[in-house]
């Protein structure tokens, strides 16, 4: 059977358009799937959001899945939810009704008939359709193909973590499929210093009281957002279409991310657990890591040492385009354009190539430095569902 769509990619950005496309009548779910490896949508966000006990997004509340802005107010309503499920003056909404929002929809719309578990290995072209392989040997062919691609498969650990012979469970990254928290062995430091950390310190303090010290390179950077909200609109997205040099766009999107940041009241629960003696805050590079005597691990920051039996990498991701090799293969057979950065030159649409349509971090140096967020994941399947 030929699709008329594939989406390569079941997280935010693959639900989101698949979404959009159904409830814009460009597809129906029979002739749509979303090729993913795991075996439901938004998996991978699920279990991250819930590993380090976020309660609410950083999004405002009109940033969802939904075509319809007010669509997650809405159900809110309609499902007599309390008013403190949304928090602050931007009533971003709590993980819990964004989730329940999320799976609901997929319900609405019939997508679990689109889904498809698989781990997409190559792309090809072939008799005017697109051909999708996956690892069991599988191959897939539709009209059109939306590549909505993530990097939180991208680890980033420190360097220096390589010195070091640790014991199994005592050190990982956060996001890492086999990371327990709940597992540790006291004291316990955390590395980084946005969001992620945050959240995660203030989990791990309820575990491990007065045992965690969180070791970040920087002073706190407080923002409400992760980029300034003028790039939501024409504020900013005007002059950045405009300039036509894409590493020109690159160093702009550099600059605009609020990167290892986190919003007011997350800073201020970190300093309140701080003068209560939960936690320690510690500023300073790690300059090397040992290990000392009973499986101890001793962290060398700047003139001081920290020593903890585990360690925990809230270190974010590698920036380096996703898709790996096959997508390597495809972009030399193609001679699909990329920038110097290696992240794909693409048309208003999203286009890369006739009916090949990218979305998520291959698309920022379209969509901007919101193209990794929920906002940017709208923005893009607006763009995708208006072309066609």
């Amino acid at each position: 059977m030929v699709y008329e769509w594939i989406v390569v990619g079941g997280g935010i950005q693959g639900s989101t358009i698949a979404a959009f496309l159904v409830k814009n009548n460009k597809v129906t779910t029979d002739k749509l799937r979303i090729i993913d490896p795991h075996e439901m949508p938004l998996f991978k966000w699920t279990k991250s959001t819930e590993g380090i006990g976020m309660k609410f997004l950083r999004s405002p509340f009109v940033h969802h899945l939904d075509v319809d802005p007010f669509s997650l107010r809405n159900y809110a309503v309609n499902h007599h939810r309390k008013k403190s499920e949304f928090y602050g003056v931007y009533k971003r909404p709590s993980l819990e009704i964004f989730n329940e929002h999320s799976q609901s929809l997929f319900q609405d719309l019939g997508l679990e008939a689109s889904w498809h578990q698989g781990y997409v290995n190559g792309i090809d072209r072939e008799n005017e359709m697109w051909c999708i392989s996956t690892a069991s040997g599988e191959r897939l062919e539709a009209n059109k193909v939306v590549l909505a691609l993530g990097i939180n498969d991208q680890l980033n650990v420190p360097e220096w973590a390589d010195s070091i012979k640790f014991v199994q469970n005592q050190m990982f990254h956060i996001f890492d499929e086999a990371a327990n928290i709940s597992k540790l062995r006291p004291p316990v430091a955390v590395i980084g210093g946005g969001i992620t950390a945050a959240h995660s310190v203030i989990k791990l303090s309820g575990l491990y009281p007065g045992q965690v010290t969180l070791i970040k390179r920087h002073p706190f950077r407080v923002f409400d957002f992760d980029s300034d909200p003028g790039w939501l609109g024409p504020k900013y997205q005007k002059s950045y279409r405009r300039t036509m040099d894409y590493s020109e766009r690159r160093e702009v999107i550099k600059k605009a991310r609020n990167r290892g940041s986190l919003p007011p009241e997350l800073f201020h629960k970190l300093k309140k657990l701080e003068n209560n003696q939960t936690i320690k805050l510690v500023d300073g590079e790690i300059t090397s890591a040992k290990e000392g005597e009973n499986q101890e691990i001793i962290l060398s920051v700047d003139t001081q040492e920290v020593k903890a039996h585990s360690v925990v990498f809230a270190t974010g991701f590698r920036p380096s385009r996703p898709g790996g090799s096959w997508l390597e293969k495809a972009i030399e057979k193609y001679g699909l354009p990329c920038a110097n950065c290696g992240y794909p030159i693409v048309s208003q649409s999203l286009e890369w190539c006739p009916h090949l349509y990218v979305t998520g971090p291959l698309a920022e140096l379209e969509i901007g430095p919101i193209a990794r967020n929920i906002s940017g994941a709208r923005q893009a399947a607006e763009r995708i569902v208006q072309s066609v």
